[in-house]
């Protein structure tokens, strides 16, 4: 049986970073929606995208071409799944992306409201 190799994928700004990861997760959204259908449980609606850079909203919900965006191969799937309303971009302002707790300094309001939002007021709670 042969391995894949894992192809190395080098992002020159941080909207394609956030783009490559995108096109990932739509990926394994696409694989779940299959495995649900298959048990039984179809989902209709578009599943919603939660993205913090509005760059690489834009390029997955626009569907012009642009010079700029010509180095990136994952355009096309995406747009496609956007245009086949399988997936609805959405934005999410980085005020509220709960990873920063784990990720990034932040002031110590900004910690517990996102700790809160987490369900938990004591940051050394296992769980």
């Amino acid at each position: 049986m042969e391995k894949k190799k894992k192809q190395l994928v080098v992002a020159r700004s941080s909207a394609e970073a956030e783009y490559c990861v995108m096109t990932s997760v739509v990926c394994e959204l696409f694989w779940l929606k299959t495995f649900f259908e298959d048990l039984g449980f179809p989902h209709v609606t578009p599943m919603q995208l939660f993205c913090d850079n509005q760059v690489a909203k834009h390029i997955a919900s626009n569907s012009v071409f642009h010079e700029r965006t010509k180095h990136i191969v994952d355009c096309h799937y995406i747009r496609q799944q956007v245009q086949a309303k399988f997936i609805q971009p959405r934005h999410v302002c980085s005020h509220d992306q709960l990873v920063d707790v784990l990720t990034k300094v932040l002031t110590s309001t900004q910690f517990h409201r996102l700790l809160s939002k987490l369900r938990s007021t004591n940051p050394l709670d296992p769980a």
